[in-house]
């Protein structure tokens, strides 16, 4: 038995030895990983990026259309040779809008979704052209089944929801989620109908106040019940806070550095990453160079110096990876995504371990992962009505008045609620006809739709509560 004074005596001189062990990553180590060793590590582990724009560089500028399939070598930062070389496994491709304004000088909603939508839809097509190399990932079961064919788990996110609004705003939300949508961060630079961006005024140059509203906190709760990821980078710190106080779930910033390194708007202070850490979230630190020094030349160490410091703040189980990539200028020396060994080697480097390492590469991210999306409001799916629209994802249509149609099998044994078929229009819902001897469920849309892009909707719910909903965008010439 050891005596009280012995165990305390004890306790300070271990202490004291796991300090002395201690690098960076805040555990014990017996030697830096060499070059070899840390190459291993990259190849073994699970490497998620948590935010790039390469979808805004697949589609057409004028149309919208998918153009450009990323399964040869382009110019851009990311397609699959590059992610296959760098060992990317998890990227999440962004929807990224800033608001888009009428003639009056107000937003556009309806534009802004068509946008919001093309480039969703324009990961789906990347996706269904390449399905031998890459799959859409709605669900960590998922994730890991596509890594387990090695392939490439594509996560759906949004960047800047300025298509959301007090009337349709939260079913629209929904629809996004249908559309395999995983994590949002509300605004861009410009204030929006949820909260206020970075820049603290709307697209009009109004200015803005009182951070997250109403609509952004009803949106929260939303995510947090579909277990949708919410995203705090470009947030204005208002906002930041609301989001934090409102949310019960982990949050990301999946592309902000440390401010007290580069103080930068777009960069998190202190007290932000403390939070976000406290949540069960992680900072993701980008590559974009004017977030992590001054000066025309910035490179990967200096990146790495922000991975540091947010290991100091918080701890290393709140950093992560979120590389900015086809949407700004990134670091000299990690010119694209086949560079990302480099990261490795210099975390190695610092004396970072395995554990460490890996934690970093993506089994943080992973974790957020697991913790939000698992909070889907998921029912007893067993014998769930199954729905089939007749559009396939992103096609063509000619006309702006169609007839949208899906045949419905209500699940063994059970019957369909006729209150509990919809189809849902771009956040607005409407009640279809159904024909009960052929499963058939149609509705004609009567409204010319305007723009280009639209996603559809149908909910079907059997007499046991069971409800199943799918979601295709289309494209109206």
């Amino acid at each position: 038995m050891i005596s009280g004074r012995t165990f305390v005596k004890t306790a300070k001189a271990a202490a004291l030895l796991v300090a002395l062990q201690c690098g960076m990553g805040g555990a014990a180590q017996a030697a830096t990983l060499t070059q070899e060793e840390a190459l291993a590590v990259h190849k073994r582990a699970t490497i998620v990026d948590t935010h790039n724009d390469t979808m805004m560089k697949v589609i057409d500028k004028n149309t919208w259309l998918p153009l450009v399939n990323i399964r040869e070598a382009t110019s851009f930062h990311i397609d699959i040779p590059k992610l296959e070389q760098g060992g990317l496994n998890v990227p999440f491709f962004a929807a990224y809008t800033a608001p888009y304004l009428s003639t009056d000088n107000k937003v556009d909603y309806t534009l802004t979704n068509s946008r919001i939508l093309a480039l969703i839809s324009a990961l789906h097509w990347t996706v269904n052209n390449n399905s031998d190399k890459m799959g859409l990932a709605r669900s960590v079961a998922e994730v890991e089944s596509l890594l387990q064919a090695k392939k490439i788990a594509a996560v759906a996110s949004i960047e800047g929801a300025y298509s959301l609004k007090a009337d349709n705003g939260i079913e629209l939300l929904r629809q996004y989620n249908d559309l395999g949508v995983r994590a949002i961060v509300f605004t861009h630079n410009y204030s929006n109908d949820l909260g206020e961006g970075i820049n603290n005024a709307y697209k009009d140059g109004t200015a803005s106040q009182g951070g997250l509203t109403e609509l952004g906190k009803t949106a929260v709760q939303e995510m947090n019940r579909l277990g949708m990821i919410i995203d705090v980078s470009h947030l204005n710190e208002a906002t930041f806070w609301g989001v934090v106080q409102t949310t019960n779930a982990p949050i990301i910033a999946s592309h902000s550095g440390a401010y007290a390194l580069k103080d930068h708007v777009r960069n998190l202070k202190d007290d932000q990453i403390r939070a976000i850490a406290k949540t069960g979230g992680v900072v993701n630190i980008p590559y974009w160079k004017a977030l992590i020094a001054a000066g025309e030349k910035v490179d990967c160490s200096q990146m790495v110096d922000h991975i540091d410091y947010v290991v100091k703040v918080a701890g290393v189980d709140h950093v992560g990876l979120g590389s900015d990539f086809d949407g700004a200028p990134m670091l000299s020396d990690l010119e694209d995504c086949s560079a990302l060994p480099k990261i490795t080697l210099e975390l190695a480097k610092r004396g970072y371990t395995q554990s460490d390492i890996e934690k970093i590469l993506g089994g943080n991210s992973l974790r957020v992962m697991k913790d939000v999306w698992h909070r889907a409001d998921a029912k007893n799916r067993a014998d769930a009505p199954v729905v089939t629209p007749a559009l396939q994802m992103g096609e063509v249509i000619a006309t702006p008045l169609p007839l949208l149609s899906a045949k419905i099998d209500a699940g063994k044994g059970a019957t369909l609620k006729d209150a509990g078929i919809k189809v849902i229009i771009d956040g607005k819902i409407y009640k279809p006809a159904y024909n009960k001897a052929t499963g058939v469920v149609q509705f004609q849309v009567t409204e010319s739709l305007a723009t280009n892009y639209h996603v559809v909707t149908f909910e079907a719910e059997n007499d046991r509560g069971q409800v199943s909903r799918e979601a295709r965008t289309f494209y109206v010439q």
